[in-house]
């Protein structure tokens, strides 16, 4: 558990009203989980709210208790971001290896490899390196608060049509802006073969 002063004004929008403005906002993280605002109680007008047994006289507001987020005038998407999260593009020469129904998707050596804090890295190539001619653009769209709206790709080769094998990123939030409409794959829904060692044990 850790809690820690989060100096910026949070303000939770409910409807047309403001049911919470504060500018003594604590972030508290706990493991596991991704960070959320505890708000002085005075704070909070009107919306849904229980106390936070680590921060004496504060309170939690679930984030679905209010219709939009915002620090200072920026709207905040899914939960607050952690500002110890790190997103890191780094140009590599590792092998990756894609195929989808037995057809050869990607076969190269010069990717972005995305480091991000917690996470397993994750290669993402250009579409030059890609089979888009076996893509078709997906309706699927995800959100991480990191890198921004994930467009989604589907496989179709031959007979065989495999849902959401690869996704984008084409207007990534700016400290993901390398791998703008690149592409990464799901090792879950391809045969995803590449040389990045596994973590190592401590």
């Amino acid at each position: 558990m850790y809690v820690e002063p989060f100096r910026r004004r949070v303000r939770g929008i409910a409807g047309r009203e403001t049911v919470v403005d504060s500018e003594r906002v604590v972030l508290v993280h706990r493991a596991g989980e991704p960070p959320f605002y505890a708000f002085p109680m005075d704070d909070v007008h009107g919306a849904v709210c229980e106390p936070e047994p680590e921060v004496p006289g504060y309170v939690r507001v679930g984030w679905d208790a209010v219709d939009a987020w915002y620090e200072e005038d920026e709207q905040v998407f899914l939960h607050p971001r952690n500002p110890y999260h790190r997103i890191d593009c780094v140009r590599t020469r590792r092998h990756l290896h894609v195929e989808v129904a037995g057809e050869v998707l990607v076969d190269t050596t010069g990717a972005i490899v995305l480091y991000e804090t917690a996470l397993e890295p994750r290669l993402y190539v250009g579409r030059d390196a890609v089979r888009m001619d076996l893509l078709v653009p997906s309706p699927t769209t995800t959100y991480c608060p990191y890198k921004g709206t994930a467009s989604h790709w589907s496989a179709v080769v031959g007979g065989t049509s495999v849902e959401d094998v690869a996704w984008s990123y084409e207007d990534p939030l700016p400290e993901s802006s390398a791998i703008r409409g690149l592409l990464s794959f799901y090792d879950t829904r391809a045969t995803v073969v590449h040389d990045v060692p596994p973590a190592a044990v401590v």
